[in-house]
């Protein structure tokens, strides 16, 4: 991508992720009233002893004090994300700050493609395993911080190392670290909501109240809170792939060097898994499942091949096909065995 289809790249993906994000709330609303309405079929909520119309009105009456009590859930968990967010993500990944007289050479880079930008340089941090990955975390400036593994560093050349560092700084400069957060603390929401029906279903025996329009609530309500986690979820997956290409386009940018984008992203293709939540490893430079077929569909990450077919097209770069691993030499100078 030029840069000026880059800009209009990065324009159409924070209007696309306000949008989506903007939904979630309504999301919410629509999974609390189904909730609502299982809940009532359950006898855990008073009916009116009416006709299913009048049940359903009374449950949507419900949401005029559930729907406040869900924001006010949203600003509690916003809070403990917005100060805590680092801290609990470093105690997932195992992920440790290092400081550049540690690690000058990767400190070095991180800091020149920072000053390129007018940033301040995120904090540096490492996880020490044989997996190749990394990811960008952080709400605002001088909260940023950029993690690779030590896999990564051992295994990629200067250029590929310099390339995804610039792909997570794009991420940074773009502001998508945010909009993952704020997206993930709706998905607590949800999980949250997700967690009562469970627990509804689970102990319905001892519903205190019978109420003769219980079936038809349970399955109105089960339709309600389905159809709002199915869209919940495709929401995430969608802000997380789209915002991969254009940081892909962003680190070409900022190196000038596609051919080391590519290469980096076809060393890392296959080697990447690092054990997580959901909503850390949608943060990572890659995060393929498995498996295929439906577990690849709803995967939070484009394939590797998709991203390298986008910087062929659009940034010029050349793909030397998959890499079958090997001796690989690091950045600093020493080889280091890699298995592929």
């Amino acid at each position: 991508m030029r840069a000026v289809g880059l800009q209009t790249h990065i324009w159409a993906n924070n209007t696309r992720s306000i949008l989506l994000l903007a939904a979630f709330p309504v999301l919410v609303i629509f999974i609390l009233y189904g909730v609502q309405l299982i809940l009532m079929g359950l006898g855990f909520m008073p009916g009116t002893g009416k006709g299913l119309g009048d049940d359903m009105a009374l449950a949507a009456s419900w949401l005029g004090w559930t729907v406040p009590l869900a924001l006010g859930i949203a600003a509690v968990w916003f809070a403990i994300a917005y100060f805590g967010s680092q801290a609990m993500v470093d105690a997932l990944t195992g992920a440790r700050k290092v400081e550049r007289r540690s690690e000058p050479e990767l400190y070095n880079l991180l800091e020149n493609l920072s000053i390129s930008r007018g940033l301040r340089t995120p904090t540096l941090r490492i996880i020490e395993t044989d997996s190749l990955n990394a990811y960008a975390t952080g709400l605002h400036e001088g909260q940023y911080s950029v993690t690779v593994t030590r896999g990564l560093v051992n295994t990629l050349d200067r250029d590929e190392v310099e390339a995804v560092l610039a792909h997570e700084l794009t991420h940074v400069i773009n502001k998508d670290v945010r909009t993952m957060v704020i997206a993930s603390i709706f998905a607590g929401i949800i999980s949250v909501i997700a967690e009562m029906v469970f627990r509804g279903l689970l102990y319905s025996r001892s519903g205190r109240r019978d109420n003769k329009n219980a079936m038809p609530l349970i399955l109105i309500g089960l339709a309600f809170a389905v159809i709002g986690f199915v869209l919940a979820f495709v929401i995430r997956m969608m802000l997380s792939r789209t915002r991969e290409f254009v940081a892909d386009a962003g680190a070409v940018e900022l190196t000038k060097n596609p051919d080391a984008m590519i290469s980096a992203l076809r060393k890392v293709e296959g080697r990447s898994s690092i054990k997580g939540p959901d909503e850390v490893q949608q943060l990572f430079l890659d995060n393929q499942p498995d498996g295929v077929g439906l577990e690849g569909l709803f995967a939070s990450h484009p394939p590797i091949q998709k991203r390298v077919d986008a910087l062929v097209k659009f940034g010029g770069g050349r793909d030397p096909g998959p890499w079958p691993g090997g001796e690989a030499v690091s950045p600093w100078g020493t080889s280091t065995p890699v298995s592929g």
